[in-house]
């Protein structure tokens, strides 16, 4: 039998009795908290992440390939015409997973050597696409717009969740659609809904040519830049307008399946799949600063944990050094029959540990039970307009959660070594005599 455990479970439930008790009790709601707030925080930081990359990928794609020497610091540009049969479309999309050379690394340091990694999917979706900034004029407003051309490859899964009225654009009939879907922000700027009609003025050189389409269908994804800026229409119609082959397009948007592949596969679609005359850019270094802001969030997720961390540390330290000084003559006793130090330290240690789980128990109970509450009845409500999102969204990951646990409660009985040294300068005889 492990005596050191024997012991911290008799003084375990001995305490029940004690004074110790409330502060113990403080100890494991503080750790409760504590644990409940990171599983809140890390869920919800991953969570609000996710949504937005999804959003953004879902209507821009993960890959873009354009003519060389575009500059696509801004998707906003309108497209240099390239040709649409390539040899890579759309075979491209049968790609699945690739084997890449990958260097081995340990707390974000290299180590020499490589090793042969695999991504984890492949290439999901490509389709055409083209640009074309116009100006909108209805008889109460002015808006300015880039319209967005696509084609019967067009993959309608994204907007389609977010379809508020209306419907999709007739893509595969005979003749061009001469619709167009808006966003519900540009609608109510306009005053206009489904089955309304509008021109568009487009310029060309020195002309102005104007263009009537009439509303299909009203979208909200919540990305107010790409709901304020874009609407979606017929390809075919910005390759008449622009005097374009049916073969020219503006560009390939290429979807993958999953997210922690893109720089490995944007580097092998320019690498191996693209000719010289065309380029492939990654929709994070087209809009470095959108995704610069939600890495930012990883710093708020290391501030929020490193002081919750702090916060069970101090209580756990201060509810032990309560315990040692209570349990004073117990020491002093196990020092007389000749117990050592390190002995008598794991009893408290271990004692620790066990009102360390107790906290890390209700912790879970809690920080689970808020975000399976969140996810299902969306009560956090967020500003739309600034945060893209509506509701604090929750992604929570088991593994995540599981580390979490194991790191509270390593990184806490580590530093609860430190505090169990003052066991070493109590002495046996004035232990007893203190009794």
């Amino acid at each position: 039998m492990n005596l050191e455990y024997f012991i911290a479970k008799k003084v375990a439930e001995a305490n029940k009795k004690s004074f110790s008790r409330r502060i113990i009790r403080i100890a494991i709601a503080a750790i409760a908290v504590c644990l409940a707030v990171m599983i809140g925080a890390t869920a919800m930081i991953s969570g609000f992440k996710k949504e937005i990359s999804d959003k953004i990928f879902g209507f821009n794609g993960h890959i873009q390939i354009t003519a060389l020497g575009q500059n696509s610091s801004s998707v906003a540009l309108e497209t240099v015409p390239i040709d649409k049969d390539q040899d890579f479309y759309p075979q491209i999309a049968d790609i699945e997973q690739l084997n890449y050379p990958a260097k081995r690394e340990i707390f974000g340091f290299q180590l020499l050597g490589e090793y042969e990694a695999t991504t984890k999917g492949g290439i999901k979706h490509i389709q055409v696409y083209a640009l074309k900034p116009g100006i909108i004029k209805t008889k109460q407003a002015i808006e300015g717009i880039v319209l967005k051309g696509v084609g019967k490859d067009y993959d309608w899964e994204f907007i389609n969740q977010f379809l508020q009225s209306g419907e999709l654009l007739n893509l595969h009939a005979d003749k061009e659609e001469r619709g167009i879907m808006i966003s519900q922000q540009t609608a109510d700027r306009l005053d206009v809904e489904v089955g309304k009609s509008f021109t568009v003025y487009f310029i060309q050189g020195q002309t102005q040519i104007p263009r009537k389409l009439k509303v299909k269908g009203i979208y909200k994804t919540g990305l107010g830049d790409f709901d304020k800026g874009f609407a979606l229409v017929d390809i075919r119609f910005l390759q008449q307008l622009n005097k374009w082959t049916p073969n020219q397009v503006g560009g390939f948007e290429i979807f993958l399946d999953d997210l922690d592949d893109l720089d490995v596969m944007t580097e092998y679609v320019y690498l191996e799949e693209l000719p010289s005359n065309l380029a492939g850019e990654n929709i994070k270094k087209i809009l470095p600063s959108l995704f610069g802001w939600l890495d930012f969030q990883d710093i708020n997720e290391v501030v929020i944990l490193s002081m919750m961390i702090a916060v069970c540390v101090i209580n756990m330290i201060t509810a032990l050094l309560i315990l040692i000084l209570e349990r004073t003559n117990m020491i002093g006793i196990l020092k007389a029959i000749g117990a050592k130090d390190w002995t008598i330290r794991k009893v408290f240690l271990y004692h620790a540990a066990y009102i360390i789980g107790l906290g890390l128990l209700w912790g879970n109970i809690i920080g689970i039970g808020f975000c399976l509450l969140e996810d299902y009845f969306h009560f956090i409500k967020l500003s739309e307009e600034n945060y893209y999102l509506s509701y604090a969204p929750i992604d929570l990951q088991m593994g995540t959660i599981l580390a979490l646990n194991i790191g509270t409660l390593l990184l806490t009985v580590t530093f609860l070594i430190i505090p169990t040294y003052l066991i070493t300068k109590i002495s046996p005889v004035k232990a007893i005599r203190f009794n």
